[in-house]
């Protein structure tokens, strides 16, 4: 069948009343009279020479003509109306998929996701939460933003905010912790990365005691943990400041150990799109120099 002669007030009266299986709900949602429904329907059963419906007493039921023309355009016009939607307003949407660490995703970026959708109302932006593990290119990734030193390969890196690491812990452990040396009768918390409590007792200018707290993929979890009073989490500060504040967390010494950076990357092969060279424009926005 030629394009340019489709039905498509019939295919669109069709695919309506398929979904509620009722002319009369159909005409209701297409704001036009029952009548022009059925008569739109028929029209096109005419066309293609089969029976879309069996009417019964009471509603209506597909044939097998119609459970095959259903979800074809069922699809077709959600596919039209989600680009007509990105063309709203005279600038084509355009999605935007970012691949956050879930530290910065739930510390920082959730509570501002909504002033970037304000600023960029053309960008349609989807946020996939990862531990710092992500296949740019195999999981279709635009950016990602991710924890450590930047020296990923074949990635450009761009540094965004420093997050040394310190002591957190609810105020009733810290009542118990004198100084450092108190933390070696405590449950320890930890990351998948060892390195990271020797590194900061060496900080504190003594050995590290034995760990033998629970290991957590995301420092979410881990100080989540913390927060039930379960251990005491080594963390980004900078992360849990609505915790600090509220002072159900708190930061019991002030020695911190820097062990990385937040930093935004992109495959050194992709070119910046619209979308991604506003969100790092904004990004870049939100930070001081000294932050990163």
């Amino acid at each position: 069948m030629d394009r340019a002669q489709l039905p498509l007030n019939a295919l669109r009266a069709f695919e309506a009343s398929a979904r509620h299986l009722s002319f009369t709900r159909a005409a209701i949602e297409l704001c036009v009279s029952q009548g022009a429904v059925s008569q739109q329907v028929a029209a096109l059963e005419a066309r293609i020479g089969a029976s879309l419906f069996r009417r019964l007493p009471r509603g209506l039921a597909l044939t097998d003509e119609g459970l095959a023309l259903m979800p074809v355009l069922g699809d077709s016009f959600d596919r039209i109306g989600a680009v007509l939607e990105r063309c709203l307003g005279g600038r084509a949407r355009e999605v935007l998929t970012v691949a956050v660490v879930g530290t910065f995703a739930g510390g920082w970026l959730l509570r501002r996701a909504a002033d970037f959708g304000r600023a960029f109302p053309h960008v349609d932006l989807r946020i996939m939460t990862n531990n710092n593990r992500v296949d740019l290119a195999g999981e279709g990734v635009d950016l990602a933003i991710r924890f450590g030193h930047g020296a990923w390969h074949g990635t450009h890196a761009e540094p965004i905010m420093r997050a040394p690491l310190t002591p957190l812990c609810t105020p009733e452990v810290a009542a118990r912790l004198s100084g450092p040396a108190a933390l070696a009768g405590e449950v320890l918390l930890r990351s998948y990365r060892a390195d990271e409590w020797p590194r900061w007792f060496a900080a504190a200018g003594m050995a590290c005691p034995a760990l033998r707290g629970p290991v957590f993929d995301s420092s979410v979890l881990m100080v989540g943990a913390a927060l039930a009073g379960h251990g005491v989490a080594l963390a980004p500060a900078a992360m849990f400041e609505a915790e600090l504040r509220t002072e159900r967390l708190v930061q019991p010494f002030d020695i911190a150990v820097d062990l990385g950076s937040y930093w935004l990357t992109r495959l050194m092969s992709r070119a910046d799109s619209p979308a991604m060279a506003d969100f790092r424009g904004w990004l870049r926005d939100q930070f001081t120099p000294q932050d990163s």
